[in-house]
């Protein structure tokens, strides 16, 4: 998927002009309608193990803070445990707090379907079950216009092998994850899955990204 790194570098370009415009104890209602601070907006995307895309996504310059959580199903307060059953309807996601003035939505949405396999339903590599979804869950319309135009030109252009399944939804029935997600790859990174799994993700990433890494 990297070696698509020069499309997506095209599909930016004509994209850009379009986007002008705690613990499960403690969160009992949905955080659906946060506000980001003052300067900051928020992104929400769904792209598999939510401790692979928090380790991605934490190194963009102008990404303030990556939170991983659940969103878009039907159980209130679902644990991870209960998510995991693939029975409450929600995706691992992770939600973004970035600066616009320094990182563009639709640079987010690059890295997005660059990161991840976008075709394949309700699955990323091992990981199985509807919680592992490709799914963006947009803030606003400017945002969900961008996603849906992004995802007709990949598919237009055949970029991928196959067609995009991505969902595009708005944000709904958002959970904060429980603590020990947090920063998962930075506090584990020589339990296996991080060795096996968030490694090699993570190397392919900051290779073909580097000039929009923190320094």
């Amino acid at each position: 998927m990297f070696k698509k790194s020069l499309f997506f570098i095209v599909i930016f370009t004509f994209l850009s002009c379009n986007l002008s415009a705690g613990k499960k104890d403690v969160n009992k209602t949905a955080l659906t309608s946060v506000e980001p601070m003052e300067g900051l907006e928020l992104a929400t995307f769904g792209n598999g193990c939510f401790w692979c895309t928090e380790a991605v996504f934490q190194q963009l310059e102008g990404v303030v803070s990556v939170e991983p959580g659940f969103a878009g199903g039907s159980t209130k307060n679902p644990s991870y445990k209960e998510v995991c059953t693939g029975l409450t309807g929600h995706a691992e996601v992770i939600r973004l707090s970035f600066d616009p003035k320094v990182i563009s939505y639709t640079e987010l949405l690059e890295v997005f379907f660059s990161t991840h396999d976008p075709t394949t339903l309700n699955r990323q590599g091992a990981d199985v079950g509807t919680q592992y979804r490709s799914a963006v869950f947009y803030h606003n319309e400017a945002q969900k216009e961008v996603a849906e135009k992004m995802i007709k030109e990949l598919d237009k252009a055949g970029v991928y092998d196959n067609k995009i399944v991505t969902q595009v939804t708005e944000v709904n029935n958002y959970y904060p994850a429980e603590d020990y997600h947090k920063n998962y790859y930075n506090n584990n990174k020589e339990q296996p899955y991080c060795r096996a799994v968030i490694n090699p993700k993570l190397e392919k990433f900051m290779k073909t990204y580097k000039d929009k890494l923190k320094k």
